[in-house]
């Protein structure tokens, strides 16, 4: 694994009055750019040559520097490392990057200067360790159903790795879960070795709230969690094809088979949750960071968000942890109804991200938000 020792050796090297952004042209890297361009950093787009005509469309947000690659994988290769780290550039994970490099690969063969804590990827990829981590925070987590033989309700089924939706179903026998299973993989949406490694959950029923933190253990003024500061910079809801739309079908089918539903994320929307309810939201977001200090350290940095649904009981169900910047942040490039509340000025979670950047920077403090 490359240590957090080597990155800083690399960083000291770095020119910090030159410090370039870097992501791949997927998920919420046109935030990122515009983030960092208004924080005066110089960006970078890891892109394929089709993609690039969609970073040129936005001239406020495309990148200073293309570094074009056959297929995102090939970021690992020495000749692209080497000139990241030419520019002095701290790379932005996302989850296109964590989905097409792998958080192993990410952790034992990228030599560049990422932002955050690399190992919060592994821990967010790995569903066992996501779980323990939840469980360390003391969450409230949907009832784990365990081997697929002892499905007797409805149940949500997932698989390894930040998929967007895809290949996830729902299931309310052991024997519609095996069907299902082998339409994903004739389908291509899941391998057969992940098919091997399915999570099933209760089917929890309630309201979807996505709450997108920030911490920072440069600060300790406002939300304080040990020695640094918890910030919620906005809330969204994904919008998933074509469950968020099979009402419409039902309600208006007079017979015949209806879809399958897909809860593949086709987008988002802004949402807000009732005042009273941000204290759970805040406790819970502080416990995640507070069991990750004791689960890898120096733990959560940065951007994260966790997946919950409100019930009826107005309690918050924690299923997953997205421990990097989510997509559903893009819903806000010039800040939320939260973020008004923390920045008298446009505050996105890539521009918060350039911030920290800047910041720590300024403190001689950057290795302790880069990794």
């Amino acid at each position: 694994m490359i240590t957090h020792q080597e990155i800083s050796e690399i960083l000291a090297r770095y020119d910090e009055s030159r410090i370039s952004f870097a992501t791949m042209c997927s998920h919420s890297a046109l935030q990122i750019f515009h983030g960092a361009r208004l924080e005066g950093f110089r960006t970078i787009g890891i892109c394929t040559p089709s993609r690039r005509r969609v970073y040129e469309a936005f001239p406020l947000a495309k990148p200073d520097v293309f570094i074009e690659v056959r297929e995102f994988a090939d970021v690992l290769n020495d000749s692209v490392q080497q000139r990241l780290r030419e520019l002095n550039a701290v790379v932005v994970p996302h989850g296109s990057f964590v989905e097409y490099v792998g958080a192993d690969k990410l952790l034992k063969e990228f030599a560049v200067p990422m932002f955050g804590n690399r190992l919060t990827l592994e821990w967010e990829g790995s569903r066992e360790k996501m779980y323990r981590w939840l469980g360390e925070a003391g969450v409230e987590l949907p009832r784990e159903v365990g081997s697929p033989s002892r499905i007797s309700s409805p149940c949500l089924v997932k698989f390894p790795g930040a998929k967007g939706g895809r290949g996830m179903f729902v299931a309310s026998s052991p024997e519609e879960f095996e069907q299902k299973v082998k339409e994903m993989v004739s389908r291509g949406l899941i391998s057969p070795e992940e098919a091997q490694r399915p999570v099933i959950q209760e089917l929890v029923v309630g309201v979807r709230y996505y709450p997108h933190f920030f911490y920072t253990p440069l600060f300790s003024n406002g939300y304080r969690v040990a020695d640094g500061r918890l910030e919620l910079l906005g809330i969204d809801r994904r919008i998933e094809s074509n469950i968020d739309e099979l009402h419409r079908v039902v309600t208006a089918s007079r017979g015949g088979s209806w879809p399958e539903p897909s809860y593949v994320v086709t987008g988002n929307l802004p949402m807000v949750v009732r005042e009273a309810l941000l204290e759970k939201l805040f406790d819970i977001a502080s416990s995640v960071v507070e069991a990750s200090l004791k689960l890898f350290p120096p733990g959560m940095i940065g951007p994260f968000c966790v997946e919950t649904i409100c019930t009826p009981d107005l309690d918050f169900v924690v299923f997953e942890v997205s421990a990097r910047i989510v997509a559903g942040t893009n819903l806000y490039p010039m800040g939320s109804p939260y973020s008004h509340f923390l920045f008298d000025e446009p505050m996105s979670t890539g521009r918060r991200i350039a911030r920290e950047v800047r910041e720590a920077s300024k403190r001689g403090r950057l290795s302790e938000v880069v990794y």
